[in-house]
């Protein structure tokens, strides 16, 4: 059982509050020594970084109690093809990125619709630590720190109507920014979406951060959804627009490859990828060679969320 409630969790467990607070001992304490490996830039002065620690934040009591992933690793091994295909490009080539000033537009089947900053997004919600086991889609897995709110609780404020039956999302498209965009290898922009229900979710988050600083441009900057028992890719990254829409959204990797990526994208031992198994999984940060380990339905969070499918095939819908 990966849940574990704030009162059992150590304070070892948890990074202290003054190594959140200080940039340089917490990339240190990382392993970090260039501003190269997390920005994507070429400078190695640590002052380009830019980081904003995110303050005092409190542990979720969705946090499991698994080892975190290091810095370095979440911070070098990503997916986001809007920067590029290997996994390296997104921190090599997203230093061009500007993720501040930031809006998000929400429009569709709510009472309150319109443009709103960052500031307005984030401003009224504390932040707090989630560490997740968070599952890419080659069967690596990953344990992040993130920082962050309940997506509910953003989506509530907007007071969706009953013709809301799913919450669409979109990434922004900078292609002068996103060199990845200017090759058509998706349908651009990046867009995914949630039933509802799963939008809701106590354990859906609005991303802002990890390891106690604001998010990196390589992975999600400034916001970035965080699903944790589902795929990696259903985690939509940079967001600028959500839409509260009555039919089933169009998807990028639904769209692009509907036999691999389903709507759904449930973590599922069982139901293999058609070019590879999903029963197992390697984490990331032990190298190539590192012992697999079992995957689990949804991810640990079957006690959570598998009342959601509770009449559904999952091997049909996947």
């Amino acid at each position: 059982m990966l849940i574990r409630k704030p009162p059992a969790i150590k304070s070892s467990e948890i990074t202290p509050e003054s190594v959140y607070l200080n940039r340089r001992e917490l990339l240190r304490a990382a392993g970090i020594t260039t501003a190269g490996m997390i920005s994507g830039t070429a400078h190695g002065d640590e002052s380009d970084m830019n980081f904003k620690p995110l303050g005092k934040l409190t542990p979720s009591p969705y946090s499991t109690d698994a080892e975190p992933t290091g810095f370095a690793d979440i911070a070098s091994y990503n997916n986001f093809y809007e920067f590029g295909l290997d996994k390296s490009d997104p921190a090599a080539r997203s230093g061009d990125f500007k993720p501040k000033p930031w809006s998000v537009t929400v429009d569709g089947a709510a009472e309150v619709t319109g443009t709103f900053t960052y500031e307005d997004i984030v401003g009224p919600h504390p932040l707090e630590e989630r560490v997740y086991r968070l599952r890419c889609v080659e069967a690596w897995s990953m344990v992040v720190p993130w920082a962050g709110f309940p997506l509910g609780d953003l989506l509530k404020r907007f007071k969706p109507t009953s013709n809301a039956k799913y919450v669409a999302f979109e990434t922004v498209y900078r292609p002068d920014e996103m060199p990845g965009q200017r090759r058509r290898l998706l349908r651009w922009p990046y867009r995914e979406g949630l039933r509802i229900d799963e939008a809701m979710h106590p354990l859906t988050i609005l991303a802002t951060g990890l390891y106690g600083v604001e998010l990196p441009n390589q992975n999600g900057a400034p916001l970035r959804l965080v699903v944790p028992w589902k795929y990696g890719f259903k985690s939509i990254k940079s967001i600028v627009r959500i839409s509260f829409i009555e039919d089933e959204p169009f998807t990028t990797w639904n769209d692009a490859a509907p036999s691999e990526y389903g709507f759904f994208a449930n973590v599922n031992p069982e139901v293999d990828h058609p070019r590879w198994s999903q029963a197992r999984e390697r984490p990331i940060g032990g190298g190539f060679f590192a012992s697999k380990v079992p995957t689990l339905m949804f991810n640990g969070y079957a006690d959570e969320v598998a009342s959601l499918y509770a009449d559904m095939d999952l091997s049909r819908y996947y």
